[in-house]
């Protein structure tokens, strides 16, 4: 069984995208980082990019966000964005494809 972990991306309006994961990319202010299950607790800065989840059976989500910050504890992931078109593209295009 491959080990996950809870996400959540949340704009300052409105929830993004919430599921289970088995690895997350972020663009974080020192640099891009990879989150996996049971990572070290983490608070940190992000960057304008892309953050990329991998659910459990290996589809792909990718997020262009601006300015935010992550924090993972306990196998919970949460990704707060600025609000910005690019997030609200993003999220609209994921709809369009479920």
């Amino acid at each position: 069984m491959t080990a996950t972990m809870s996400v959540t991306i949340v704009a300052a309006d409105h929830p993004v995208w919430s599921g289970t994961a088995r690895s997350v990319t972020i663009p974080a202010a020192e640099g891009g980082m990879g989150i996996l299950p049971d990572h070290e607790p983490i608070l940190t800065v992000i960057k304008e990019g892309d953050v990329t989840v991998v659910e459990a059976g290996g589809e792909r989500h990718s997020f262009a966000v601006r300015d935010g910050f992550i924090s993972f504890d306990s196998n919970r992931l949460t990704i707060a964005v600025e609000r910005g078109r690019d997030v609200v593209r993003a999220a609209a295009e994921e709809s369009a494809l479920e």
